[in-house]
């Protein structure tokens, strides 16, 4: 189990480490057994975070996204999360003003997040295959 895990840790490093050093515009962690998100891709990237226009965090096992997240990523057109134990997001995701598309397919919605009506640019959101009666 340990080498698996490293496994994981160390992909993860490798795409922040891509990411970072090729100054691209997104960042990519799908299906990285994520259960948070880590606090220490914040400091690893802080030279880069203005520039980060997609993240995806698809198929992981995150139950929540946190302020810090949305307040740090505060340039996202899009977000993937799909495919997680999400049930609601933060009141911060409101500060998204360029957010266009956000897939929250697959998670553990219960009711419309509420938040998402007042982000601005949002054209799209993905809410298939969850819980909303």
């Amino acid at each position: 189990m340990h080498k698996r895990m490293g496994e994981a840790v160390a992909r993860v490093a490798r795409k922040v480490n891509d990411t970072v050093e090729n100054k691209t515009d997104s960042l990519d962690l799908a299906n990285c057994k994520l259960m948070t998100f880590p606090v220490g891709i914040y400091k690893a990237m802080r030279s880069v975070t203005e520039g980060i226009r997609r993240i995806s965090l698809a198929n992981n096992e995150l139950k929540s996204i946190t302020s810090r997240f949305v307040t740090t990523f505060s340039q996202l057109t899009e977000l993937n999360l799909a495919g997680n134990y999400l049930h609601r997001l933060p009141e911060e995701i409101t500060s998204l003003l360029h957010l266009r598309d956000i897939d929250l397919s697959r998670n553990r919605f219960r009711h419309f997040p509420e938040p998402l009506a007042t982000v601005p640019a949002l054209e799209t959101i993905n809410l298939e295959e969850n819980e909303i009666a």
